[in-house]
């Protein structure tokens, strides 16, 4: 089992910037590749980034490309998202999640998840 902790998210104004971390413990992560979903009210859960443990290879969603960065820090078991020039459109509950094998935008091909982590952007 992986249990993931996500933490980070706020309030802020458009034009702000948020850094959401996703601490992962359990069984070792160092072959999973780990991403982060958003969920606003009432739609479905929508693919933001996702990276390797193992190589610095990551993917983004078309909509926050050029705004979102996410690393991980392997000391420290943890992966982040650098969240700048925030829009409203960026509300939403982010979770951060664990596949076993590769970079993937489905939501479905992960096999953990975190609890979510609230960002609220307010215009």
């Amino acid at each position: 089992q992986v249990q993931l902790v996500e933490s980070g998210g706020g309030l802020v104004q458009a034009g702000g910037s948020l850094r959401l971390s996703c601490v992962a413990s359990g069984r070792t992560v160092s072959n999973y590749a780990m991403g982060w979903f958003s969920q606003a009210p009432g739609k479905e859960r929508e693919f933001v980034a996702a990276i390797r443990w193992s190589s610095s290879s990551a993917a983004y969603a078309d909509s926050v490309k050029g705004r979102f960065t996410i690393s991980r820090d392997s000391a420290k078991n943890t992966v982040y998202l650098q969240m700048n020039s925030l829009k409203p459109e960026d509300t939403a509950v982010y979770f951060c999640a664990a596949n076993r094998a590769v970079i993937t935008t489905r939501a479905g091909y992960y096999d953990y998840w975190g609890q979510g982590t609230q960002v609220t952007v307010s215009s």
